[in-house]
Formats: structure tokens, C-alpha cells, sequence
């Protein structure tokens, strides 16, 4: 993480087309009165995501953002990683299936891929890069870091959340990530901790101005 240090803007752009990402960045973000603006608002496009780093693909999409919405931009780069696959499916997460695969056919061809193994061989991660920049050349950008334990589930459970929530277990709750309410889901994720990082280090506080 960068020792920069400055508030938070009024208004910024979030660098994604994914509602869920949406969503999910609006509530955390809601204590800081932060208007977060979709990235769909300026631009039918989206950036390529051509890098081998989850720090390197958010910087492209935030870039991407902040260009096209001449906004500050805030971007992440998020994955599954399982061991059993090496770190697989990794940066290309929402891809496994396919360039066009959706949420489903991911799922499906993860089950596949770890067919027949047990409990204890399908340990995986979440893992979450954020970045935020104050213009598309901003020198210094500020980046945050985090990540979720859990395994593999043998099937799907609960219909909250995205991606292969429905498949990640964790442990200490005995439920899926798709099972939690919002709120907790926010509080543990990778995702929530990562923007919560990056807005400590923006506000130099953890906490919300009154």
C-alpha cells in the first residue's frame, strides 16, 4: 500500500460493469457519503484486461475509468485462487469457462475441474486488488490488498451475491459466501476489506467523518 494521504472526493467513478461489485462498493461506501458513480454511466466499453497481475489489470481498468468519466476512479481486480489448480482460475476468474462464460458455466467448469476430490484438497482464496486514482496520470496510485480463506464447496448453496459465491465455503460460518447477508459479506469479504484498506489510507483514519 502507498503512504499517500488525501480525502476522499465527492464523486467518483467506479471502474466495473458488474452490479454486484456495485452494490456491494455503494454500501461500504456509504458512511463516507461518497457518490459512487457507475463507469456504464460514461462509457458502453470496458478496459482490456490483458495483464498477468491482479494489481496491473486494476490499474487498466481504472485508468480506463478515469479517462472516460474525468472522475477520480476506484478499481479492483479480485479472483479465485485454489490451490489444487495451482492458483487457478486466478486473474481469469471470470473467464474460466470461456471469454463470454457467465457466472454459471464458471461454476460448472470449477466442479469439473476438482471432481472427486475431497474436503481437505479444495482450499481456495478470494484474493482482491484496489486501486484508486485521482486522474488517469495520477503518479501515485494507492492501492490496498486483501484476501478471503475458504474452500470449495461439492455443490452449490444460497443465491446472495456473485461469481462463485455459491461454491466458496467458509469454514467458521459453515455457510457459503452466497448464504450471507449483505452486511456480513461486506464486513469479511475480500472485497470489502481491500476498499475499507484504501479508504484508511485515504482519510488516514478508519472511520467515517461524523
Amino acid at each position: 500500500m502507498t503512504a499517500a494521504r488525501a480525502a476522499l472526493p465527492a464523486s467518483l467513478v467506479l471502474a466495473t460493469g458488474n452490479t454486484g461489485k456495485l452494490r456491494e462498493m455503494r454500501a461500504i461506501l456509504e458512511p463516507w457519503h461518497v457518490e459512487v458513480r457507475s463507469q456504464a454511466e460514461f462509457t458502453a466499453d470496458s478496459a482490456a484486461e490483458t495483464a498477468v497481475t491482479f494489481v496491473e489489470n486494476a490499474l487498466l481498468k481504472a485508468r480506463f475509468a478515469a479517462t472516460h468519466a474525468g472522475l477520480p476512479a476506484v478499481a479492483d481486480d479480485s479472483g479465485l485462487e485454489v490451490d489444487a489448480l495451482n492458483g487457478v482460475p486466478g486473474v481469469r476468474s471470470a473467464r474460466f469457462a470461456g471469454e463470454n462464460a457467465d457466472d454459471a458455466a464458471n461454476n460448472r467448469e470449477l466442479l469439473r475441474a476438482l471432481e472427486g476430490m475431497p474436503d481437505g484438497a479444495r482450499a481456495a482464496r478470494y484474493r482482491c486488488v484496489m486501486v484508486y486514482l485521482r486522474s488517469p496520470d495520477d503518479p501515485s496510485p494507492v492501492i490496498a490488498q486483501a484476501h478471503w480463506e475458504g474452500r470449495i464447496g461439492h455443490a452449490p448453496r444460497g443465491d446472495a451475491g456473485f461469481g462463485y459465491d455459491p461454491l466458496f465455503v467458509i469454514d467458521a460460518a459453515g455457510t457459503t459466501a452466497a448464504q450471507l447477508a449483505a452486511i456480513d459479506k461486506n464486513r469479511l469479504s475480500h472485497r470489502g476489506r481491500a476498499l475499507r484498506a484504501l479508504v484508511a489510507t485515504l482519510t488516514a483514519t478508519s472511520e467515517p467523518a461524523a
